[in-house]
């Protein structure tokens, strides 16, 4: 029985898993993480709105309904493709097909440093610890008594005119506009600063001119002031840089403006392309190898359609890994992979949402049940599906929550075991 690992438990990975024949092939899931999650939702971990565990479901939970497929925690610390060995933070596994499904991680597009001053929603880690920032800075701009201090610390900058980036801002409009009158009296919403920068002409800049103009209104709607053609050079002691050299105190910075492929220790430089993704053939094999695969956003597969690649985006990821696995468990690599695009949709708060589907665009209150139908279907457990649709609702007739907790993490012991 041939033996497969796959690297990353994210959409490709976990799709991979369940369309391999696991009686031909026994597989080994490596993730860092001992969960799989739901990214399109970790801007409401970061706004408050739904807990970390809400779109999360543990793999060893899942995999019980796969036989022959093991879950392995641990960093990849290294490749060896002519042993065919993949070390991990703990240990060494062998295989006879790698398929390399890690994902993304933020783009910062050169800014050394960036990353360790502005706060992100990639992971369920970085949305959680952004959700504590926000609720710190609320608490301690409602006890501060220097009206210009307290400004700055109500100033939040979210880079980024994307899906996340819009969302995340239309999330703080609705803290903004409804939450903060009724939560901390003692601030004002004019206390309250949000603004969201896109470098080019429009949001949304892969949804259409009608989509993206209505989440313009939306966001104008809460209260979030945005501004087009503008970008960031840099961010230092809370001052921001921007591209026309112009320079502001931040005091929040979100950054959602990028991606880029995770690396992977040990892959042959050559093996990479824009964006440090992996190049792959139209069947998802790096080099033409047959015991090399990489699938979702870590992979570029370029096309007369896609010039740069495909959307890393979940639905890409989904359709890769079930037409890989198709080729693998016929035994022979004879279906080109074709995306289907089934549409675009984002939401910017209750009742205002844009979804562009084939032959038509929808906006507000339909296009917002629509994104919230098709959200709740993928997120994976009956327990948090209907823990997700409750919160909804919740959320909906009050807009309040009982997850507006800042909880600060133990500093010691330290864990250095953790595989860091």
């Amino acid at each position: 029985m041939e033996r497969i690992v796959i690297i990353g438990g994210g959409f490709a990975g976990l799709n991979l898993v369940k369309h391999l024949d696991k009686g031909k092939y026994r597989i080994m899931l490596v993730d860092r993480n001992n969960f799989h999650c739901f990214p399109p939702l970790f801007y409401q971990i970061a706004s408050s709105s739904l807990a970390s565990a809400n779109i999360c479901f543990p793999f060893r939970r899942e995999l019980l309904k796969h036989p022959n497929v093991t879950y392995h925690m641990g960093h990849v610390k290294g490749l060896d493709l002519e042993s065919k060995t993949v070390t991990t933070s703990y240990e060494t596994l062998e295989y006879d097909r790698l398929i390399i499904a890690a994902g993304s991680t933020n783009n910062y597009f050169g800014m050394d440093g960036l990353g360790n001053h502005t706060f992100g929603i990639k992971t369920v880690a970085e949305a959680a610890h952004t959700r504590d920032e926000i609720i710190d800075r609320l608490e301690r701009g409602s006890i501060c008594s220097d009206p210009e201090r307290r400004r700055e610390l109500l100033s939040f900058l979210v880079v980024g005119g994307g899906p996340s980036g819009v969302e995340m801002a239309g999330a703080l409009g609705e803290m903004k506009k409804y939450i903060i009158p009724k939560e901390y009296p003692e601030l004002s919403p004019d206390d309250v600063r949000i603004t969201l920068v896109e470098g080019t002409g429009k949001l949304l800049g892969a949804m259409k001119e009608k989509s993206s103009r209505k989440a313009l209104d939306y966001l104008r709607e809460l209260m979030v002031d945005v501004r087009l053609n503008t970008t960031l050079k840099e961010y230092k002691d809370k001052r921001v840089t921007f591209g026309d050299g112009t320079k502001e105190y931040w005091e929040t910075v979100i950054w959602t403006a990028g991606v880029k492929g995770e690396p992977i220790p040990g892959l042959p430089q050559e093996y990479l392309g824009r964006g440090n993704r992996i190049v792959v053939d139209a069947y998802n094999r790096v080099a033409g190898r047959d015991d090399l695969m990489a699938v979702g956003d870590i992979a570029l597969m370029q096309c007369d359609r896609y010039p740069n690649g495909h959307p890393q985006m979940a639905q890409p990821a989904i359709q890769e890994a079930a037409n890989l696995a198709r080729n693998l468990n016929e035994g022979a690599f004879t279906h080109e992979f074709v995306y289907k695009d089934k549409g675009s949709m984002a939401t910017v708060g209750k009742n205002r949402a844009v979804a562009d589907l084939p032959g038509k665009t929808y906006t507000g209150f339909i296009a917002w049940l629509m994104w919230m139908l098709i959200h709740l279907i993928s997120i994976l457990g009956m327990r948090n599906k209907a823990t997700v649709m409750l919160n909804w609702m919740w959320n909906y007739f009050s807009y309040s929550t009982s997850l507006r907790l800042l909880l600060r993490p133990t500093k010691y012991p330290l864990r250095r075991h953790w595989g860091d």
